[in-house]
């Protein structure tokens, strides 16, 4: 194994080892962390982490290895990983792969044996920073923008599976494949578009509903789409997931803004303010919609976090629309949510122009 490091654009240096074959790194990117303890494949292959640097806050992956039922997408959008140990000899009887053997069929560096204790704390202590995962310790961190990473995630040409009888356009900025199988589990045809798809565009597939996926960045890098999508969710049953929850709130005339570090793991609490239930939850973002923004008139907060107060959830007042900044399809994580795509598909039948979500 090859020494390595992570260098941060605050100056910190982490030092570890790159696994797999031998090679020169020098990969540049956001250096977030996740706290799940399962799920690694999941997490790996999620097209929100475009862009990114996974840092794993679990101390050992690897150890059930890669199967093929698992991944969230065809590959690895993430730019790097950082684990504090990787299991190279998995034990599972499902494992195709090694997670190892995995990343390296789509050149992705893992740099092991780092302290990711001390990393974590950096992280939370300057908030996301940029860094260069590289075997030379002397390089410089270059300029970097925030890259625009939807396109390279986003399907570029429709894509139809399932007969069911309820018809879903899934617009895709990134989505999880298990967003797809919740619906085809329920009897959904579903057609997934591009992101930059156009709502006379999609009023010809003649959904019953829309729903807006997760995805990579900073939301406002599809400011000039927000048009478009305001459209959409006035035409059809609308749910909007993570980076789509984000969309609808911009598109309807709130804002956005970065957290110091992001929600990234399987545990997060959310309270239902209307009943007082808390959910835990599955998230993955670095952006929330601002409370002050948010014009009550238009929209309802109905969801909040319980450890930082931010919104993770809205529904719009007499239209068709609900947004949720948590995964309700999990995987990984706990399913507490799943409730929210039945909910979803029932309003979609009734063909109802207001949400009338039961209380669970």
């Amino acid at each position: 194994m090859k020494n390595g490091y992570i260098i941060l654009e605050t100056g910190e240096m982490f030092e570890g080892h790159f696994v797999g074959e031998e090679q020169d790194v020098h990969t540049v990117g956001e250096v977030v962390f996740n706290t799940s303890m399962t799920g690694y494949q999941e997490i790996m292959t999620d097209p929100s982490y475009a862009g990114q640097i996974i840092v794993f806050c679990y101390p050992l992956i690897g150890n059930y290895g890669v199967n093929e039922e698992d991944y969230e997408s065809i590959k690895v959008a993430a730019h790097g990983m950082i684990t504090g140990e990787i299991c190279e000899e998995p034990s599972f009887y499902k494992a195709e792969f090694s997670a190892i053997s995995y990343l390296q069929q789509f050149n992705i560096p893992c740099l092991t044996g780092v302290d990711t204790r001390a990393l974590v704390k950096t992280i939370r202590k300057h908030g996301t920073v940029k860094g260069l995962l590289t075997t030379d310790k002397t390089k410089q961190l270059p300029a970097s923008d925030n890259g625009f990473y939807i396109p390279k995630v986003s399907t570029t040409a429709l894509k139809t599976c399932g007969e069911g009888t309820k018809h879903i356009v899934l617009m895709d900025f990134g989505y999880k494949k298990s967003i797809v199988d919740y619906l085809l589990k329920h009897q959904c045809k579903v057609t997934i578009v591009p992101y930059n798809y156009t709502c006379e565009q999609i009023k010809a597939l003649q959904p019953d509903g829309v729903v807006l996926s997760n995805g990579p960045g900073d939301p406002m890098q599809l400011q000039q789409w927000l048009p478009e999508i305001k459209q959409v969710s006035e035409s059809f049953p609308t749910l909007g997931i993570c980076l789509g929850h984000q969309l609808l709130a911009l598109a309807n005339g709130a804002k956005t803004k970065k957290l110091p570090f992001g929600h990234r793991g399987g545990n997060h609490p959310v309270k239902d303010i209307r009943t007082g239930k808390v959910f835990i939850t599955s998230q993955n973002h670095g952006y929330v919609v601002e409370d002050e923004s948010i014009d009550e008139t238009v929209m309802k907060v109905v969801f909040r976090n319980v450890n930082d107060g931010t919104v993770e959830g809205c529904i719009y007042q007499n239209k068709a629309i609900m947004t949720v900044q948590f995964h309700p399809e999990a995987h990984p994580g706990p399913q507490d949510t799943e409730y929210i795509f039945t909910q979803f598909l029932q309003q979609v039948q009734q063909k109802a122009g207001v949400f009338t979500y039961a209380n669970q």
